[in-house]
Parts: structure tokens; C-alpha cells; sequence
């Protein structure tokens, strides 16, 4: 087993240094973000064997929750054998690990070099924190980690020397725009956990506004399930499709950006920008304002974190500026979108309050997702949960989990009431 244990931060990366092989363990992979992962491992594998790309993925692990019969038909086609199945029985023939620490198991039996966290929700937070530990680059687009265990995550990351590869489009975006943009300290890093100096004013994460952005408040609080899982620019999985219509997601993404950056709340912006084509800004001390755009597709900063710092031909079509007529930005509408606000109190009040608010929200989706609540309640069990639980200090695992634990029996207490 290879665990970097030096806290002397590792060297630039240069296309040059780009390894013959890279092994990959794909944390969610039947999810939305583990099947477009898969398919970029298949694209860049099609460009080594042409002789286009030095590095070929070999992924050496597959986690999953509850969907066997798809990971299996994964694990065939990458030649997958180490593989986690975290609810149901594995099929029969096979050796896989099953149960609620599965995943965790195969981040610390199995050698790799990236481990992508995609798993949706808290789940994902024990081997992911594993894999920062011992040393490997985690490509991460489970955001709830972070929100949950920032306080866990980033110490333990700077002190094994893991690198955090944003696969949000956002995070990718503000990553990409930092690029470089130094304040003169020698030696600054160039990739997560990061800490940006004053040169850095501050970091604009766009939002669409989701399928929402027009209604009234009155609209939108009583939307259905089926109106909210109706995205209009995004194609993901119904948690986070209805996390976005509340901006919710977008609040953790607040809270990420906090972690991976460095960045305290009044440095952390968000712009309604409903076409989806520019992800992030970053605001520089000399007024200058450096922006990434890109079409609204995932397979973008999935490739940019398996690849960086180099660019191979992608698989997301291109980005047509001539077509695009207009590009809207405005601000949020923070009585609308009640999440947005929680965000910044988590980031300011620290401790576990993000790990209340984002179980409360988790245990909130569902029961709107199977009718029990009306949207607009969702944001208002965070925030109750929230008031009710308090802040306490977030030092270990079990502090987090103790915290997430708390917030959803309370909120599952209050829905049956």
C-alpha cells in the first residue's frame, strides 16, 4: 500500500511528467458522474491506443450503492475485479465487498493513484477521507464531503500531501482561472487545497437559477417534484437536480469554494447566469476579471481532473461564441432561494454546522421527492435544523457523523408530526 506521508507539498506537474499509466477507483459509478467518467476513461484510453495521449486509466476499483447489476456490467467492461456494493446481495460468482463500509474498504485495499469521489450525499465522506489520508489525489465531485468535513478533509490533505482535483464545473472553472495567477509567494501551488492571497478580490460561482428562476415565491414553493427535477441546462441525477433548484447545491458550492481555495465568506460570490456557458469568475486586486466558459456538460472537468495540467481532445462538443446572442448575469434572489443564505452562515459559524445543514437538506429532498413535503419546506428544515442543533466542534469522523446522524433524526421527527 503507498501512503505519501512527507508534508512537503509535491513538484509542478508537466505534460511531460504524465505517467505512462494511471489507476483510477471510481467511487459512485452508476450514478451520473460515474457513467460520464467511464465514458471519458474510455475516450482518453481510445486516444493512448492511437498514440494521441501517453497515459492510459486502468480502473482498478468500482463503488457503488444499491444498482449490482449495472456496476456489474461495468466491471466487465473496464475488467474490473475489486469492486463495492454498499446495499442488496452481489451477484453470485463473486467476491465483492458489501455493506456500509464497503467503500471504504476498497479505497484502503486497493492501489491506486486517483480515487474520484462521485458518491451523492454523506455516504461518500469515510472513503473519501480515506483516500486524503493516505496520500492520493482525490478527483472530487461529491461536494457534500467537503460541506460536511471541510475542517477534516483539507488539514488532512495538506498534511499527506493529496491533492483535491475539482470536478464540480464550477470549482473546475475557478481552478482554471487561477491557473498561474500568483501574488509573488515562491512555491504557491497551482491545484486544491489552495490559499489565496489578497491579489485574489474575490470568486463569482454562477447558478442557471434552475427551472424556477421566472416563478413567483408562491410558485415555487408549491412546485412538484416533477417541475423541479425539470433542469433546464443540466442533465444529473434527481438529488442534485432538485439540490439545484433550490440553489442549495449552489450554497454548497459556497461552501466548497471556501475549502478548496482558502477563500472566507465576503470573498465567495454567486451570479444567476442562465445560460450556463460561463461556470466561474475570478476578480484579481488590479480589477481584472478572468472567466472559464464551456458548454454545460460534466465530461469537461471530469477529463481536466484525470488530465491536468495537460489538454487532450475532449468529448464535450465545442463552445460556438458567434451563436451565443447575449450572456445574463444577475444577482440571486435570496428570498427566493432561502439556501443560498445558509451557505455563508455555515462557512462563518464552522464547526459542524455544514454537516447539520447538509443532512437536514438530504432527509428534506427525499420527503419532497416522494411527495410528503411541498418544495419550499426544504431550505426551511435546514435552517430549523440548523437553529435547534447549534454549532459544536468538528475535530473527528465521528464529530461529523454524530452531527449528521442528530440532524436527520430531527428532521425526520418534525416530518412525522
Amino acid at each position: 500500500m503507498t501512503t505519501r506521508s512527507s508534508v512537503e507539498p509535491r513538484g509542478p506537474v508537466t505534460v511531460s511528467s504524465q505517467p505512462s499509466e494511471r489507476r483510477v477507483i471510481l467511487l459512485g459509478s452508476t450514478g451520473s458522474i460515474g457513467t460520464q467518467t467511464l465514458d471519458v476513461i474510455g475516450h482518453l484510453n481510445g486516444l493512448h491506443e492511437r498514440g494521441q495521449w501517453p497515459t492510459r486509466y486502468r480502473v482498478v476499483g468500482l463503488a457503488a450503492g444499491g444498482n449490482g447489476e449495472l456496476v456489474a456490467r461495468q466491471a466487465a467492461e473496464f475488467s474490473v475485479r475489486e469492486v463495492a456494493l454498499a446495499r442488496g446481495q452481489a451477484p453470485a460468482g463473486t467476491a465483492w465487498r458489501t455493506g456500509e463500509g464497503a467503500a471504504e474498504r476498497l479505497v484502503r485495499e486497493v492501489e491506486c493513484d486517483v480515487v474520484l469521489a462521485a458518491m451523492v450525499g454523506s455516504a461518500g465522506l469515510p472513503a473519501t477521507l480515506a483516500a486524503v489520508q493516505m496520500g492520493r489525489d482525490v478527483a472530487l465531485a461529491n461536494k457534500e464531503t467537503l460541506v460536511a468535513a471541510g475542517a477534516l478533509i483539507v488539514p488532512a490533505a495538506r498534511a499527506s500531501g493529496s491533492r483535491l482535483l475539482p470536478v464540480d464545473s464550477e470549482h473546475a472553472a475557478v481552478w482554471q482561472c487561477l491557473q498561474g495567477q500568483h501574488d509573488g509567494v515562491p512555491g504557491a501551488a497551482d491545484c486544491p487545497p489552495m490559499a489565496c492571497g489578497r491579489h485574489v478580490s474575490r470568486v463569482v460561482l454562477t447558478a442557471s437559477g434552475g427551472p424556477f428562476r421566472t416563478m413567483t415565491r408562491d410558485q415555487a414553493y408549491h412546485a412538484t417534484p416533477q417541475q423541479a427535477l425539470k433542469h433546464p441546462t443540466w442533465s444529473m441525477g434527481a438529488k442534485v437536480t432538485i439540490d439545484s433548484a433550490s440553489l442549495t447545491n449552489k450554497a454548497f458550492e459556497v461552501l466548497e469554494a471556501h475549502w478548496l481555495f482558502g477563500l472566507e465568506s465576503a470573498r465567495i460570490g454567486v451570479l444567476i447566469h442562465p445560460q450556463s456557458m460561463v461556470h466561474a469568475l475570478v476578480e484579481y486586486a488590479d480589477g481584472s476579471l478572468i472567466a472559464q466558459l464551456g458548454p454545460p456538460d460534466m465530461r469537461s472537468p471530469i477529463q481536466y481532473a484525470l488530465t491536468w495540467p495537460a489538454r487532450p481532445d475532449g468529448r464535450s462538443r465545442k463552445l460556438d461564441l458567434a451563436s451565443l446572442s447575449r450572456l445574463d448575469f444577475e444577482p440571486p434572489d435570496l428570498a427566493r432561494f432561502p439556501a443560498l443564505g445558509l451557505a455563508y452562515r455555515a462557512i462563518d459559524e464552522g464547526g459542524t454546522s455544514g454537516a447539520v445543514f447538509n443532512a437536514a437538506n438530504e432527509e428534506a429532498v427525499h420527503a419532497f421527492l416522494n411527495g410528503v413535503i411541498p418544495f419550499g419546506r426544504i431550505p426551511e428544515l435546514s435552517r430549523r435544523a440548523m437553529d435547534e442543533l447549534g454549532v459544536r466542534p468538528l475535530e473527528t469522523l465521528d464529530d461529523a457523523l454524530r452531527a449528521d446522524a442528530e440532524s436527520r433524526r430531527l428532521v425526520r421527527r418534525w416530518l412525522e408530526t
